[in-house]
């Protein structure tokens, strides 16, 4: 294979679905579906196209094995968060390449994968394999609200469509280099949501007068103690076997910084000590905790009124185990039981077993493509449509295939000056062109 050219158009690719603007909301993301629709027309694929609402696309691709075995998907979205145009180095929707890295929003969530997936499509369409799983392309409007027009609609609407044992999803981790030892990760599980509301009451008044009884005294002391005091250490299975793998592939200090981290007496401690860049260690900590961080406050509408009603939103993060009651327990012990907490409704977090012919295969690549690499489970911290497409029984993997390339590419996911390099891409495309060749043409 000419990897040379498959570079040039993966990375074209992506300059290409960078330049929709996709913001969510509203998405708009019709215009960019039928890009790559026109892509898969182009080489004589027949794609379905289904918007959810004016402007809201959704598109389903299958490629034919022979039956044998169930299928597998690729699956992605298209929608992007808002990006702050004047904190970006580069216009966010320009897919500039520049020295070798390519900018805009979505660079890195997600589509550098939905690229990376659309090529491997399209070479297995050119490689007529004797595939014995169909192989789905599935790309999604709406997963950055949650996916009620994307993802969440085609299960309900177009199930049959989509209906896979496994599928591919994006990731949370992807690789770390600890001492000498590259990890790669597989997410094997994802947090679940339980988005809040705080709310305090005061006295009302003129501003003249002030009093006491003001409603943002009590909301600004539970905000303060929620922004720094951590939720209690929870280990779960998925989190656990990540830790426990990395510290059997490493040893001396870092190990036991490792395993230090599965304790509550020593955590803190062990994850400073850890040789880590600090996005890495935010998401190991959000790993192993739930997590509610307040985002958008909201009291008054005259700046001469003291209000007498203040409130917070907080973006809670679940772990595999945990129930409202349990989650409601950790919060008082923060904030108190003075103060009115009202929950949006609570999705719970996925969870499954890491072992599975899907994970071998990825193994077994990421070791080729990267010898003497490890491959380990991972937890997502935050959401995907896996929560959607696992109601129809399909086992999700969340998998990006990207090199750890230096702290100043790391966490660039909704932050400023999202970018990715072209080598990553290359990487990408060849580590996932392979997991696929191989999954789906071997019984």
């Amino acid at each position: 294979m000419n990897w040379e050219q498959i570079t040039h158009q993966v990375t074209t690719t992506l300059q290409d679905l960078l330049r929709f603007d996709t913001t969510n909301p509203p998405g708009n993301e019709t215009p960019c579906i039928e890009y790559i629709a026109r892509r898969l027309q182009a080489e004589g694929i027949t794609p379905l196209v289904f918007e959810s609402a004016p402007g809201r696309g959704n598109l389903v691709a299958r490629l034919k094995g022979d039956g044998s075995l169930p299928p597998l998907m690729l699956m992605g979205h298209v929608d992007v968060v808002p990006a702050e145009t004047d904190k970006w180095q580069r216009a966010p929707f320009s897919g500039d390449l520049v020295d070798g890295i390519v900018w805009g929003r979505g660079a890195t969530d997600m589509k550098q994968m939905v690229a990376m997936e659309l090529v491997t499509f399209l070479l297995v369409q050119r490689a007529h394999l004797p595939l014995k799983r169909d192989l789905i392309l599935m790309a999604n409007a709406d997963e950055e609200t949650g996916g009620a027009m994307g993802a969440a609609w085609m299960v309900q609407h177009h199930p049959d469509l989509i209906r896979a044992e496994y599928a591919i999803n994006e990731g949370g981790p992807t690789s770390m280099v600890l001492g000498n030892q590259i990890f790669y990760f597989c997410s094997t599980a994802e947090k679940g949501t339980a988005r809040f509301t705080l709310r305090t009451y005061g006295e009302p008044g003129h501003a003249s007068q002030p009093n006491k009884n003001n409603a943002l005294l009590p909301l600004a002391r539970a905000v303060t103690r929620l922004i720094e005091t951590p939720l209690p250490l929870r280990v779960c299975n998925s989190a656990r076997a990540s830790i426990e793998a990395m510290a059997r592939a490493v040893d001396g200090e870092l190990r036991e910084h490792l395993l230090a981290l599965l304790d509550p007496t020593q955590h803190e401690r062990a994850l400073d000590a850890l040789p880590l860049p600090a996005p890495q260690k935010r998401r190991l900590f959000a790993s192993l905790h739930n997590t509610a961080v307040p985002t958008i406050l909201r009291a008054g509408n005259k700046i001469n009124v003291i209000p007498g009603e203040a409130e917070c939103q907080v973006d809670c993060r679940t772990l595999p185990g945990t129930t409202r009651e349990s989650l409601e327990q950790e919060l008082r012990a923060v904030i108190g039981n003075d103060i009115e907490i009202e929950f949006a409704p609570f999705s719970p977090a996925l969870e499954s077993d890491p072992h599975s012919p899907l994970f071998e295969t990825i193994r077994q690549v990421v070791e080729e493509h990267e010898p003497g690499a490890r491959l380990v489970p991972g937890l997502i911290t935050g959401g995907t449509d896996a929560k959607s497409v696992t109601r129809l029984g399909t086992k999700v993997l969340g998998f990006i295939p990207m090199r750890y390339e230096g702290p100043a590419m790391t966490g660039l996911s909704h932050n400023h000056n999202e970018r990715i390099s072209v080598a990553n891409l290359e990487f990408g495309t060849r580590v996932l062109y392979d997991v696929v060749t191989r999954f789906c043409t071997q019984t």
